[in-house]
């Protein structure tokens, strides 16, 4: 474990002798015993003029110091439905570095929580996300009301945040008992963040307090606050300037090339924010997944949370948010991850102990315990994931095309050009086939041949270092394996649970393939996997299978070095973006890689952090 991974703890509620919720760790009351609703109406709406400066905006983004029980953010949505000139879009970001565990957040509200809030709060709770580091993304009102909560300390989390904000509420415990929060080091970085008319509002009225907010680069002023007390408010001061947060974006449409996962999964995220999406492709990406009858999507655990293992995780929480509800495309299931040996299985089982991700999302397992999971004797323990997911490709990319909003075009793209402020998208011909203002390269190791022709591929290196990586999966009757595992069992190599009498095993990765097709060597290799993961018996049944005879399917993988993809804007030509080196985690990426780019144009606060954003844009 490296130095700089800090467990995310969840906080340590109790009440104080007046009743209050209560931190022994800061030694501080969450919030006012009297009236809490009042108290978040006079200082954080009250203190920022709202609701009259959302009034007819298309957005309006309000940051979060210390979520807390969420108070300030459920009378922020109430006030918002119950204003009729509201802005179209709500999005809130909301730091917090102990998060409440879900049973211990309804208990506190059943106590404390105000009877006007309550119907938001269901809502809220229905949502609650595992106490895990990094960006969750709610959302609610069909997505016109966002809540990006940042689960970790201030001060790492702080600078890794991207919006442009409206309005800051500075909360959390009083700045003697938690001063990391109140330091230059916070306010300033979030201060950063501010569009040029942005507000604040504080129940904390101390001078230094004042003082910090001012270097931060507001103007700050002392008021009457609710009750007795004081509380300070402040403008964005004219000689700040603007802030480094991502620009408003206004797009009403986009066009996506590419109707793999990639693409479907940009077009689902476009079309789901409103904008009138054109998703263009050869027929033959419409059959891509033909014939792939299930894959697993599973995130992956390190010792040290580096950045892949927390890329994972993001794509993986994004994905079971964003595709809940289509029911003959995904199944939740769990996911066993055994690893090579028990030396290793230990190792692991160790580091997940280091990490302290609750046992809701991770736990690990001993070799019985995996295979009462399971249904079938495995060959060893290792981790479960109750969140792993069974897909159906095709299926998936169906549905996610199917949505309103979102219309397919058939052709095949060679080249693309700028005219004014559109991009031309032209066929082998040069025949131009459409314009758009917001054009997203979604369609896998070609995109990188489009840009080569079009003469924008230089500036991008590693893009250029894209390949082609060949690979099969085989489908082994369910009926050789008493039913198949009940759930995914992954490590070296995968076995899945039975879809329509099969369960698929995989997978092979064939470097060099001129082309890419179900083999006997191909099966062997994944069958000879999959019986690696299972106990002796269940092991040989799978070996005895006729290698060759088996349905199967085989695809192409675009892969990039490092294995990471490119996802984000062109900077040397605006109004482009890529989406694509999904390599074999194509269903990690597909929703989160969509969010991140339908972000970035319609002006909403980035669901990744900056860090990991660096790690995957196009160079």
């Amino acid at each position: 474990m490296t130095s700089s991974y800090i467990p995310l703890q969840p906080a340590d509620l109790s009440l104080d002798e007046a009743g209050r919720p209560y931190s022994a760790a800061y030694g501080d009351v969450y919030h006012s015993r009297t009236d809490a609703l009042a108290q978040a109406e006079q200082v954080f709406l009250r203190g920022n003029d709202l609701p009259r400066r959302w009034q007819g905006r298309d957005r309006f983004t309000v940051c979060e110091t210390g979520f807390g029980l969420g108070l300030n953010f459920l009378a922020l949505w109430r006030a918002w439905r119950a204003d009729p000139r509201r802005a179209t879009r709500l999005h809130v970001v909301s730091i917090e570095g102990h998060p409440l565990e879900r049973e211990v957040l309804r208990m506190a509200w059943d106590r404390h929580l105000p009877q006007a809030l309550r119907p938001w709060a269901e809502a809220l709770i229905a949502q609650w996300p595992p106490r895990l580091p990094g960006l969750h993304r709610l959302e609610f009102e069909q997505g016109a009301v966002t809540l990006t909560l940042a689960f970790g300390e201030a001060a790492t989390i702080a600078p890794r945040l991207s919006a442009r904000v409206d309005a800051y509420f500075f909360d959390g415990f009083a700045p003697r008992r938690n001063p990391a929060m109140w330091s230059q080091d916070v306010l300033g970085v979030l201060a950063r963040l501010a569009a040029p008319d942005a507000t604040l509002a504080t129940w904390a009225s101390a001078g230094y307090v004042r003082r910090t907010l001012v270097e931060a680069g507001f103007d700050v002023r002392r008021e009457q606050g609710y009750g007795k007390l004081h509380m300070s408010v402040g403008t964005r001061s004219a000689r700040a300037g603007a802030g480094s947060g991502p620009p408003g974006g206004d797009a009403a449409s986009a066009l996506v090339v590419g109707a793999g996962l990639a693409g479907a999964g940009v077009a689902q995220a476009l079309a789901l924010r409103g904008l009138a999406v054109t998703v263009l492709a050869p027929e033959s990406d419409a059959g891509a997944h033909r014939g792939h009858l299930a894959a697993a999507m599973t995130p992956v655990i390190a010792r040290d949370d580096n950045s892949r293992a927390r890329l994972s995780r993001a794509g993986s929480l994004r994905a079971l948010r964003r595709w809940t509800g289509l029911d003959a495309a995904v199944l939740r299931c769990g996911t066993l991850q055994l690893e090579r040996d028990a030396g290793r299985a230990t190792a692991l089982a160790q580091a997940l102990s280091e990490l302290a991700f609750p046992a809701e999302w991770a736990r690990a397992v001993d070799a019985d315990e995996a295979g009462r999971l399971a249904g079938l004797p495995v060959a060893r323990g290792g981790v479960y994931f109750r969140d792993g997911l069974l897909v159906r490709p095709d299926r998936l990319v169906s549905a996610l095309l199917s949505m309103p909003g979102i219309r397919r075009r058939t052709g095949t793209v060679a080249s693309i050009r700028q005219a004014g402020s559109l991009w031309q998208i032209c066929d082998p011909q040069g025949v131009v086939l459409a314009e758009t203002g917001n054009l997203v390269l979604a369609c896998a190791a070609q995109a990188p041949v489009v840009l080569r022709a079009s003469g924008l591929l230089d500036p991008l290196p590693r893009l250029a270092q894209m390949h082609a990586l060949a690979g099969e999966v085989t489908q082994a009757p369910s009926s050789a394996l008493w039913g198949g595992p009940r759930c995914i069992v992954g490590g070296e190599g995968y076995l899945l649970p039975e879809i329509e009498g099969w369960c698929v095993a995989g997978s092979t990765y064939v470097h060099g393939a001129q082309e890419s097709r179900v083999g006997a060597a191909g099966q062997r290799v994944n069958l000879d996997k999959a019986a690696g993961l299972l106990g002796e018996e269940a092991g040989r049944a799978l070996r005895g299978l006729p290698a060759g005879d088996l349905p199967g399917w085989a695809g192409w993988r675009a892969v990039l070095p490092g294995r990471l993809p490119a996802i984000g804007p062109l900077a040397h030509a605006p109004g482009v973006w890529l989406a694509t080196g999904y390599a074999s985690r194509g269903l990690s990426w597909s929703a989160l890689g969509g969010d991140l780019i339908a972000a970035w144009l319609c002006g909403e606060p980035l669901p990744l952090e900056t860090d990991l954003i660096d790690q995957i844009l196009p160079r």
